[in-house]
């Protein structure tokens, strides 16, 4: 449906008639300045009373695209319901410096913790339709990526966008709780789930793993803990391989403790097949009933009329110029007719005279 956002510039139509209202030039009155103009001469002998009438069509037509364009025309589309059901998930990934750990394996390939996770979660957050999402990274200190969103995509690009030390490299696992405690603050009707991913212990940040956890039971967040890394791998030593755990410094006591006593669960991913039992374990959430809402697209069309506008400016300013070079082509014929009259006039004159 086609609707102008400012109808009332429709009002700026009759303006140009104000113009009459103004006290014609007296005869014999001379222009206080006199302005130069490439056109001055062209005009003056191109000011017919067909050219007259042509050139107020077009001034017309561009001072109507003109105050059309200032209306701002717009089209509205049909209505698109927003889904009325939804959870409210915040995502918060660990890029401490152990994520480089290769201890992971993705369609057969040895792959680092930080690459299995973007491969899982990306599946994850498609899945996610009528859900807003958030995105949190973490490392010395915690940022949000992605607040609170329905756009899935941008979560999962900014997701797939994130280097492992771009926010340092030791863990800040309550400044991750904590940030999300605060996103949360906003919203009155939400589950308020928040889903970390981690592989190490909290060694940084302004919040403790034990104040977050009370900040969370207070504002009734729900805290589902990952912790992120296989138990077994080899490594290439001077004696030659030998069986290490990856893992060691994962504290899964501290994740199991924050899940269990906000109402959530501690969950172990040691390769990618777990991690992908567990999302679907988070699917079985139940969704927060909202109000249904409805959205219609809106796109502009002012730009239509405003070319218009240019476009006939355009062929005013160039009209003069056209006629005169049309004139110049006529008088240029003209004059080559009355050479070649004037060479003909003396031989028929020639052969009279010799008659």
């Amino acid at each position: 449906m086609l609707e102008f956002e400012w109808i009332w510039a429709f009002f700026l139509l009759p303006l140009p008639l104000l113009a009459l209202l103004l006290p014609s030039k007296k005869q014999g009155q001379e222009a206080a300045l006199r302005v130069p103009s490439l056109t001055t001469g062209i005009e003056a002998k191109s000011q017919r009373k067909g050219t007259k009438k042509l050139s107020l069509l077009l001034a017309t037509l561009a001072w109507v695209a003109l105050v059309s364009a200032t209306a701002r025309p717009q089209w509205l589309g049909e209505p698109v319901s927003i889904p009325a059901e939804g959870r409210d998930l915040m995502i918060a990934v660990d890029l401490s410096g152990s994520m480089k750990i290769d201890d992971m394996q993705v369609n057969g390939r040895q792959v680092d913790r930080l690459k299995m996770i973007k491969f899982v979660l990306s599946d994850f957050i498609k899945r996610r339709v009528g859900d807003r999402l958030g995105l949190i990274l973490f490392a010395d200190t915690a940022y949000l990526q992605a607040p609170l969103t329905y756009d899935r995509e941008t979560v999962e690009q900014l997701l797939n966008e994130s280097l492992i030390g771009l926010v340092g490299e030791q863990t800040a696992i309550g400044d991750a709780i904590g940030l999300a405690i605060k996103r949360f603050e906003a919203r009155k009707e939400s589950n308020k789930v928040l889903v970390l991913l981690t592989d190490g212990q909290n060694t940084a940040g302004n919040i403790t793993p034990e104040q977050a956890n009370e900040l969370a039971i207070n504002n009734g967040v729900t805290v589902y803990t990952i912790g992120v890394g296989a138990d077994k791998m080899l490594v290439q030593s001077f004696f030659g391989n030998r069986q290490v755990n990856p893992s060691q410094d994962l504290d899964e006591g501290m994740l199991t403790e924050i899940a269990t006593s906000t109402g959530g669960r501690y969950f172990r991913a040691r390769d990618a097949e777990s991690l992908k039992q567990i999302y679907a374990t988070l699917d079985e959430l139940e969704p927060i009933a909202r109000e249904s809402k409805q959205m219609r697209p809106l796109q502009a069309l002012y730009f239509y009329p405003l070319s218009l506008a240019l476009l006939i400016t355009i062929l005013m300013g160039l009209f003069p110029l056209i006629k005169q070079f049309l004139l110049s082509g006529r008088r240029k014929e003209h004059k080559d007719v009355q050479k070649e009259e004037q060479k003909i006039k003396p031989q028929e004159t020639r052969k009279e005279a010799t008659k």
